[in-house]
Formats: C-alpha cells, sequence, structure tokens
C-alpha cells in the first residue's frame, strides 16, 4: 500500500472510529468500490457491503436470507478488507478451518482444503507433509489421486458421446465391446453408470489372483454376474473400467486424451489430467501414506493394483471448479441433468445415485457428493446446492475420515437449526408407544441366511439398538416388527423394509415394494475332524486364473492361495458345508452321492464364484 492510500485509510478509519461511539443511532452505510491490482487485473470483484449499526451486522448470505452475527465495531475489518481488496461478502472460515486440520503437522501426511461460496474460492489450505522423506509440505497445488471421484467425470465423458448420437445409454454394452461374455440378460451401458450391472467389482478379484492382469481382462472373464441387471444396486468398479474403455473406442481417443480436451481444457482444470501410467513424472504430486506400529509407510496404488487403466490426478481447486461446472451447467444442459437423475430399478425404485453422483441429506440440505480412496489417497467432493457451498478435501492418508472432516466445515458454514441437528442423533430403540423394556432384542441377534439363496445377514445390538451389521438400524414398530432406520443404499439398494420375526429363528423381510423374503438362522455347524477332511483339496477357477488350497485345521479349515501359500485365512464353521473368515464366505456343493466336488467363494462386492475340485491333495505333486 502506498503512502498516500495509507494515509487515506487510516483517516477513514479514524473518522468512522470517532463516528461510531459518538453517534449509536440506527445508519446504514452503502460502500461501493472496485480495485484492480497493480496488474489492473479486472478479474477482481466489485465489493458491495450493507452494514447496519444496531448491535448487529445484516449480511446477505448467498441464498438471500440475513445472518446475524454480533455486532464489534465492524468498520475496521470492513475497510481494511476494502483497502486490502479481500472479499468479504463470503464468510470468513479460516482460522476454525485451521483448527479442524490441526492434527496434520510437518511429520505426518495431511490434507488440502477448498471451499467455494457462490463459485468463488474463499478458503485454499494446506495441512501436513507431502513427502515425508523429503520434509516437502502439502500446498494448495499439490496433486493427489481422487480415487473414485474419477466416476463423474467418467459419466459425463459417456454423455457427451451420448449427447452427439454416437452412442445411446440403452446400447447393450456388447455392441461395444462384444468380448464381454453374454450372461443371459442384457446389460446397458446405463447400467454401468449406476452401478446396477451386476458385474463382479474387480476389486473384489484382485486379491484372488497373483496380479498378473488388469481389470479389464479380469472384468472380461468373469462368466456369471451377481444379480440381474436392474435388479439391484451394488457399487462396481468394473463397471467403470468397462466405460473408460466404450468412450475410447467409440471416440477414437485414448481416454486421458478426450477427457483433456473435452473436460479439462474447456473448464480450465489447468492441474488435472487422467494418467494412464501413474509411474510418469507429475510435479508436485504429493505421496500416500498410511500408518502401522512402525510407523508412516507409503502406501500408493500403481499398475494392476490401480487396476492397471491409470487415475484422475487433480487439486483441490481444480475440483471446486469442476463443481461449480455442474452448478451452472457449463457441461450443457442434456448432461448437468442426466449426470443429476436419480438412477431407477426395474422395480420403480428411485436411488440415492445417479450416474457417478451420490445424494443424500445432510442436516436438512441436499447433498451432492462422491468420495475416492487409493491406497492411502482419500476424497471428498461435494456440495449443497441450496446454500451454494462447494467442499474438496484431498488427503494423502486416510488416517482422518474425510466425510467427518467435510461434515466438520459444513456445519462452520451452516450452523445447525434444531431440525438439522436431529440428523445426528441416535435411532430411537422402538417407535413412539413401544415400550423397550419389553423387547427381547438379545434373542433377535445372530447370522441368518436367505431361504433360496443362502445369502448371509447377520443381526446385532449396537448401544442397545437392533441393528444390521454394517447396515442400518432396526426400530422396534412392535415386540415382533422392526422397521428399517436411515438410509443405506450399500445395503438392499436402499430398501426402506421391515423384518417381522415369526419365531428367535426365523424372520420375513418385507421390501417398500411389498415383495417377501424369508430368512432362518444359520444351524450349529461342529464338523468332526474326519468331516473335515472331506473339504481337503485343491479348487481351481478359470475365471479367477487362480487355484485354492483347503486343508483341515482343529475345528476348522485353511484356505491358502497355491501362487502365495505364505498367507492364509482360518476358516470358521457357520452352517451345514459354510464356512467364514469375516466377510468372505465360502460354501462346499455335493454331487449326488455326497462328494465335495466344488465350492462358491463369496465376499461383500462378489458373489458365488465357482472353483472346481481339481484333486484331494492339498499341495500339486
Amino acid at each position: 500500500m502506498n503512502f498516500v492510500r495509507q494515509s487515506t485509510f487510516w483517516r477513514v478509519i479514524f473518522v468512522l472510529h470517532h463516528h461510531f461511539f459518538q453517534n449509536t443511532n440506527h445508519m446504514r452505510i452503502k460502500i461501493t468500490n472496485r480495485f484492480k491490482t497493480d496488474s489492473n487485473d479486472a478479474s477482481v470483484p466489485k465489493i458491495t457491503m450493507f452494514i447496519i449499526i444496531q448491535g448487529m451486522i445484516d449480511r446477505r448470505g448467498f441464498c438471500g436470507k440475513a445472518e446475524r452475527i454480533p455486532f464489534l465495531h465492524p468498520a475496521v475489518p470492513v475497510f481494511i478488507a476494502l483497502f486490502m481488496g479481500t472479499t468479504v461478502y463470503a464468510q470468513d472460515k479460516t482460522s476454525e478451518i485451521d483448527k479442524i486440520f490441526g492434527w496434520a503437522t510437518s511429520a505426518t501426511p495431511g490434507c488440502v482444503c477448498a471451499v467455494s461460496q457462490n463459485g468463488k474460492v474463499v478458503v485454499s489450505r494446506a495441512y501436513g507433509s507431502a513427502d515425508l522423506e523429503r520434509d516437502l509440505p502439502l500446498n494448495p497445488s499439490s496433486i493427489f489421486d481422487a480415487g473414485s471421484v474419477v466416476k463423474q467425470f467418467v459419466a459425463a465423458a459417456i454423455l457427451l458421446l451420448v449427447e452427439e448420437r454416437k452412442l445411446s445409454l440403452s446400447d447393450d454394452v456388447r455392441k461395444h465391446i462384444p468380448q464381454l461374455p453374454d450372461y443371459g440378460h442384457k446389460i446397458t451401458i446405463d447400467h454401468l453408470l449406476t452401478h446396477t450391472s451386476g458385474i463382479r467389482d474387480w476389486t473384489g478379484i484382485l486379491p484372488l489372483t497373483a496380479g498378473n492382469e488388469d481389470a479389464l481382462t479380469l472384468t472380461l472373464r468373469q462368466r456369471a454376474l451377481n444379480f440381474v441387471p436392474g435388479d439391484e444396486w451394488s457399487y462396481s468398479n468394473s463397471g467403470y473400467v468397462l466405460l473408460k474403455e466404450i468412450v475410447a473406442r467409440v471416440s477414437g481417443m485414448s481416454f486421458d486424451e478426450f477427457t483433456r480436451k473435452r473436460l479439462f481444457e474447456p473448464l480450465g482444470m489447468k492441474n488435472s489430467a487422467y494418467h494412464t501410467n501413474l509411474r510418469e513424472i507429475v510435479k508436485n504430486r504429493s505421496l500416500a501414506y498410511e500408518k502401522d506400529r512402525n510407523g508412516w509407510k507409503t502406501a500408493m496404488k500403481l499398475d494392476n493394483d490401480r487396476g492397471g487403466g491409470g487415475a484422475l490426478l487433480t487439486t483441490a481447486d481444480d475440483l471446486l471448479i469442476w463443481n461449480d461446472a455442474l452448478t451452472n451447467s457449463r457441461l450443457g444442459q442434456y448432461v448437468t441433468e442426466k449426470l443429476h437423475e436419480p438412477a431407477t430399478l426395474n422395480n420403480g425404485r428411485k436411488l440415492g445415485y445417479s450416474r457417478g453422483l451420490s445424494f443424500e441429506t445432510y442436516q436438512g440440505l441436499r447433498e451432492v457428493r462422491h468420495t475416492g480412496g487409493a491406497g492411502g489417497y482419500s476424497t471428498w467432493l461435494g456440495r449443497y446446492p441450496e446454500r451454494g457451498l462447494s467442499i474438496a478435501i484431498l488427503c494423502n492418508s486416510d488416517a482422518m475420515s474425510t466425510t467427518a472432516l467435510a461434515h466438520r466445515i459444513f456445519r462452520l458454514y451452516v450452523p445447525a437449526t434444531g431440525a438439522q441437528g436431529a440428523d445426528s442423533n441416535l435411532p430411537p430403540i422402538a417407535a413412539e408407544g413401544v415400550d423397550p423394556a419389553g423387547l427381547d432384542l438379545n434373542s433377535k441377534v445372530g447370522l441368518f441366511f436367505k431361504e433360496g439363496t443362502a445369502e448371509p445377514l447377520r443381526l446385532v445390538v449396537d448401544q442397545g439398538r437392533l441393528r444390521v451389521a454394517g447396515g442400518p438400524a432396526l426400530v422396534a414398530q412392535a415386540k415382533d416388527r422392526f422397521k428399517r432406520w436411515g438410509a443405506v443404499l450399500e445395503f438392499m439398494s436402499g430398501d426402506e423394509f421391515e423384518v417381522y420375526f415369526l419365531s428367535q429363528d426365523r424372520f420375513e423381510l418385507k421390501s417398500i415394494e411389498g415383495k417377501t423374503t424369508r430368512y432362518r438362522r444359520a444351524q450349529l455347524y461342529a464338523p468332526r475332524p474326519d468331516e473335515l477332511h472331506a473339504f481337503a483339496g485343491r479348487f481351481g477357477s478359470d475365471e479367477i486364473g487362480s487355484v485354492l488350497q483347503i486343508e483341515p485345521k482343529e475345528d476348522g479349515l485353511i484356505m491358502r492361495l497355491e501362487h502365495s501359500p505364505a498367507k492364509s485365512l482360518e476358516l470358521k464353521p457357520i452352517d451345514g458345508d459354510a464356512f467364514q473368515f469375516m466377510g468372505i464366505l465360502v460354501r462346499f456343493r455335493r454331487d449326488k452321492d455326497g462328494k465335495v466336488v466344488a465350492l462358491d467363494l463369496s465376499n461383500p462386492v462378489v458373489r458365488n464364484i465357482k472353483f472346481t475340485r481339481l484333486s484331494d491333495q492339498t499341495s500339486r505333486k
């Protein structure tokens, strides 16, 4: 600031300060000024402020509603802002955000956080280290692997081609990728976009392989689906692997070239690019870490561990540009509308997911978001259209939940009302009029199997409330009738179901559409040592390209991958011919003579991969 400007500045401050202390009448001051930088940068916005000197400031928010904040002689900060060129039309929450990320130090990984209001960036801050070995700090321009946040970019690329009539959402995927097996059901491009295709997620397959094939190869080798396309919702990275391949085949450009020319360059996302080869040198890229008992270690997924198809590398500020583009339809009306159109199942149920975007309600406001994770990288990108608020958080470790961090930032800008605060409360144990003391919740816990498909479902008591393990809470409507509490898209496609206990060992689950499914309690199964020997042997799968070794051990089984025998899992019996290790379920098949001839392996994202018995020996001779 030059001398003339300084003198003018302090004279104004003195006059206003004197006047405020001498005059307590109500007054309204409108100050309009326009400043340019020394380089005559016309991009600096006009600043218009309204100050009401009435013990309070009336500041118009981005929805046109007044926010009332305590009056602390506002002239000084207001005029400092005017003369220093600071945009004060948005809330300054920098110091509070600094506290939220106070856990990140120069000796730990951290995050970059960017926030915008009505398209104007109000916070762009970095916390923690980008490289612990070289003591390089993170900065607002640090580049991260955005993980699954890339899905909305993939969806936008597909929709641009649809708009140009180069493909259709109703196209059979096999029209563009004939190498995909014929599953007996048509899988459309839209099924892939909305995670309703039933195609197995390659991330649940890769750990069973030797890691020699990329995600596309693994996906094309699968011979069965998790479910009939359109019947359910189940997150599938494989679907988006196929979509990127379709973009390349239809456009005649690689996916990285297409996104550069059609998305990043037109929108001005100068620090974003899709990188097929993650081993390339990328300036200002942060390293990712995870922590074990010995301290921090690098944790970045490359090559086939990352699917072999690359990743979106970007910055927090660029992601705010993307959010602003979606808010203001800069990709065109068709693409924008389709990106925000909720998916619909075959039974007509609308979902809280569209095409690469998730929709939820947080503290009474619509939240449009997506998360991402890859190795130690963790990303949260979301916006609240009703408040013009956009938040991007990119971290190089998963030490802290990015969702929790984003919601803390949200609460700084949108303080909770009584009604909004109720969102975070624990669910009730029982509905109004139902006495919790009369409920015997412990008698209802345990492992149950869906009749017909033998899919498992475990009920637990958590903080005095009945709940589906890994799913929603169940609120008692009567002694033996419970209703789902809270939307969990990942569980039964967000179904608002009710549970009716027929006995302690059986219940019926009734979907919101009225479909009834029965579940039975797992039977006590304690096979003798000689019975366990019947399961021993080598089991192979052409779909996976691996061989499992099964051998008996005390009261269970040991399962190993033949290509990696040092690693093993202890399977415990849970039901007739069924064994489990955490989320992995192994169910053996027998022939008509009762001999074990195969097994089906399932995990949370893959159902019933068949392994056929190759021999009774547990090792190749």
